[in-house]
């Protein structure tokens, strides 16, 4: 019975391996890169195509069927510059960076007294920072703008850095505490041994294990404050314009100017595009921490 056994045995795995390597081959590598590139093909697309459209005239981005092959121009372009982009792109940099900034420096504190140092309410303060997400903003437009206007903050960028970094706050605190969570406890307990103070714990020890997540962080918060329409155009006016409320003066009575809108989509976004491109390493380690233990 034995050798009956025996000889079965390897007829059995003979017959198994053939078909999981038919499976395989149905569903190779080369399969799935084809269908991820159809996908990002398909994500990609509608920048593309804005692109495509920033270089045309308008005549050329109405066509139907539109137009692959054309004259390029940069008419579109100049026309936004020339028709006052620049104060509200220098608007949106200010407001973005100052936020981030202030977001970062009340965020890794309060993250790191969350994950490293819990005291008792820990949980009721990350349940109360998730609750302020829960409000939608245009039930508090009113109460803002009245006192935007009380405290003269009505049409000036502090009105939209305040709010930028308690919209961006809670985020960034619930992402970096996953982020110090997944420093080893070990590393801090050296260095409290070694006689590290809390300045040098965060400079030296523990901030160099987290800078990929910070920076995942910040560039989140740069695109939120970046992209941010409703407040922007609610509070400002002509002062403290932003990016996003420049883009809806193209749309008019007359119809939408696609070419030029597309060229100042694509100038409005550029800034973003170019942050991400050099961040794009630290942003996937820090979207990646903790995901494999």
């Amino acid at each position: 019975m034995s050798t009956a056994t025996a000889t079965a045995s390897p007829a059995a795995t003979d017959t198994a391996p053939p078909s999981r390597r038919r499976t395989k081959r149905r569903y190779g590598p080369g399969t799935l890169t084809v269908a991820t590139w159809i996908v990002a093909i398909l994500f990609v697309f509608p920048l593309l195509w804005m692109i495509l459209t920033a270089f045309k005239q308008e005549n050329d981005a109405y066509t139907d069927p539109p137009k692959l092959f054309f004259s390029p121009t940069f008419d579109q372009i100049s026309n936004v510059l020339n028709s006052g982009f620049l104060p509200y792109l220098g608007n949106s940099a200010f407001v973005t960076v100052i936020s981030t900034l202030l977001v970062l420096l009340l965020g890794i504190p309060a993250a790191y007294a969350l994950s490293l140092a819990p005291v008792k309410g820990t949980k009721n303060a990350l349940g109360f920072f998730l609750s302020t997400k829960m409000l939608p903003i245009v039930a508090a437009i009113i109460p803002l703008y009245v006192i935007s206007q009380n405290t003269n903050l009505l049409d000036t960028v502090w009105a939209l850095i305040i709010l930028y970094t308690a919209m961006n706050l809670p985020l960034a605190i619930w992402m970096m505490r996953s982020f110090f969570l997944e420093v080893p406890g070990e590393m801090i307990e050296a260095a409290r041994i070694d006689g590290a103070n809390l300045p040098t714990l965060l400079r030296k020890i523990i901030m160099p294990v987290v800078a990929p997540g910070i920076a995942a962080t910040a560039l989140i918060c740069v695109i939120f404050s970046w992209t941010e329409f409703f407040y922007a155009v609610n509070l400002t006016a002509a002062r403290a314009g932003t990016v996003p409320v420049f883009l809806v003066g193209f749309i008019t009575s007359e119809g939408l100017y696609w070419a030029q809108l597309s060229a100042a989509a694509l100038l409005a976004s550029l800034p973003v595009m170019i942050v991400g491109w050099i961040a794009q390493n630290h942003l996937v380690r820090g979207l990646s921490m903790g995901a494999v233990k």
